[in-house]
């Protein structure tokens, strides 16, 4: 068997995160949660994941700028942008940083399926 995939959730709402995170465990998928732009940023450093579920609004760094970081030292690293918002301004912003999608968080959970398989298929992709 190959090795699991393995999600960064980075989300400052609990209530969103827990749910998220056992739902994505039942289809296989190895899942670290961060709590703030910064934590998500030294998680990625030491955790090595393969694709990012990044928020956009969470207090202190927001996810334009926890995106904006991550880019300084990873430009290849898949990220999919959470929003709870339609017409968020900030999801305009982050595509110049090169977002593999945008996930609305009153969308069901399986939406996110196909975003997360087709940001990882153009991943492997570029990497080979």
């Amino acid at each position: 068997m190959g090795k699991k995939v393995k999600i960064l959730l980075v989300d400052d709402e609990s209530d969103f995160v827990d749910p998220v995170k056992m739902w994505l465990e039942s289809k296989g998928y190895d899942v670290l949660a961060a709590f703030s732009g910064a934590n998500g940023i030294n998680m990625i450093k030491k955790e090595n994941p393969d694709i990012i579920l990044l928020d956009l609004r969470m207090p202190g760094m927001d996810g334009v700028e926890t995106l904006r970081r991550i880019r300084e030292f990873d430009k290849d690293l898949p990220v999919i942008v959470i929003s709870a918002y339609v017409n968020d301004p900030n999801a305009g912003q982050v595509t110049s940083y090169g977002v593999s999608g945008v996930f609305y968080k009153d969308k069901k959970f399986e939406d996110v399926l196909p975003l997360l398989e087709s940001a990882l298929r153009t991943h492997r992709r570029l990497k080979q």
